[in-house]
């Protein structure tokens, strides 16, 4: 940190009072000759300031970290979200094995399946590399949160075990492209809400203030049923070639874009609903900071997702039609794809001006209610029960946390 002499502080105080009295004496070149001397000499004193304070900052990086322990809840919360974060994990993984750019970043490449990737295109050009970086921001998120209670010394005793083999026992795909390991999530059996579609653009209903309100859905037929969002085997991608996918396989891809929004909508609601249930300071900063990338996630993906190509295909395994429609003409505003900011809505109470806000963010049961909305989506059927009552605990324990007031 730079250290000021009384020197330096007589020179920068004549260097206020100067700028001061600028214009009361001589004009012209003396104006001129005064500005370049001031304008160094405010600048050496913008340094000291901000200088200085970023090298405090730089020094104490943990000026919010409340010290000690963290308590229960605060612990609680973390652990639920670092879980999801694994589980999110897992099915991103998935999607980047078969359809994502492919390095090893965060493991070993694949080589992908060029025809589930070329029908992803449909949706945007940069699919592959979205993919890519969402799969690598979850894998940071799991890393951090359970890196993170470990040097607070709080138990990752469930963390471990979903990081582990023992749950990770669902088949995945056999396609090309597929690593073939165990998996912990599924998604050849998905049934997909898509009505955080018309949620956002509702400029009239709010889930938190309307909870018994029914928002449309974007897609015909994604809620019911099970369709499969990346290829099961190569037979889903038969008759393919680059560039002319089946409407079979585009549906797959369709529902995977739909599917995506659904998942980072998750995240985008449960981080601000959860951050209000948190003591320390530091952990109210982890969940602020993280929270936002989920939104960020959720913003792209809905904004590709909109620009499925009309088609209606029945899936020959699961008997289960869908019709994607072309929601870029002709659409209300609940639908239009062009719409992807979040219209202002009613907030906290309707005697106040619509907001634009991220809905829902009430925070009684939204831990239960978020993996509540994982499991009707179909990600864990095939898995144990045993599976089930390790995450319905964790998130038990996260709607159970309490922000300490004290």
């Amino acid at each position: 940190m730079e250290l000021l002499t009384s020197t330096d502080i007589q020179e920068r105080k004549q260097v206020v009072k100067d700028v001061t009295n600028i214009g009361a004496s001589k004009p012209g070149a003396n104006r001129r000759a005064f500005m370049t001397k001031g304008l160094a000499a405010g600048t050496a004193l913008g340094a000291g300031l901000f200088g200085s304070r970023l090298a405090l900052a730089a020094q104490d990086p943990d000026d919010d970290d409340d010290g000690g322990s963290l308590t229960r809840g605060d612990a609680a919360i973390l652990r639920f979200l670092g879980a999801l974060e694994i589980l999110e994990s897992d099915l991103w993984e998935q999607y980047w094995e078969l359809g994502g750019t492919q390095d090893n970043e965060f493991a070993p490449a694949t080589g992908g399946n060029p025809f589930y990737t070329d029908a992803l295109t449909i949706l945007d050009g940069d699919m592959a590399q979205y993919i890519h970086d969402n799969t690598d921001d979850e894998f940071s998120h799991a890393a951090f949160l359970r890196a993170y209670l470990e040097s607070k010394g709080a138990p990752t005793t469930e963390l471990d075990l979903l990081d582990g083999t023992k749950f990770r026992t669902l088949p995945g795909s056999k396609a090309d492209g597929s690593s073939g390991k165990g998996r912990l999530t599924n998604l050849t059996q998905l049934t997909i809400d898509t009505s955080f579609w018309t949620r956002y653009r509702d400029d009239a209903h709010n889930p938190d203030l309307d909870p018994g309100f029914t928002f449309g859905q974007a897609v015909k037929g994604l809620n019911v049923g099970q369709h499969p969002a990346i290829p099961r085997s190569n037979d889903d991608t038969a008759g393919c070639s680059i560039g002319n996918e089946t409407d079979h396989l585009k549906a797959i891809a369709f529902t995977a874009g739909f599917h995506f929004a659904f998942i980072e909508c998750g995240g985008n609601s449960l981080y601000p609903s959860l951050a209000q249930r948190v003591s320390s300071r530091q952990v109210l900063r982890i969940l602020l900071s993280i929270g936002p990338t989920e939104t960020m996630h959720f913003q792209t993906w809905q904004d590709k997702a909109g620009n499925a190509t009309p088609l209606t295909d029945t899936d020959p395994i699961t008997k289960a039609t869908v019709t994607f429609a072309d929601l870029t003409k002709n659409q209300p505003e609940t639908l239009q794809a062009n719409l992807i900011m979040p219209e202002p809505t009613p907030f906290l109470s309707r005697k106040f001006p619509k907001c634009s806000i991220i809905r829902p963010t009430a925070t009684r049961g939204a831990a239960m209610a978020a993996l509540m909305g994982f499991v009707a989506d179909g990600l864990f059927i095939g898995q144990s029960q045993e599976f089930f009552e390790l995450v319905r605990d964790l998130a038990a324990d996260a709607d159970q946390a309490r922000r300490d007031r004290g």
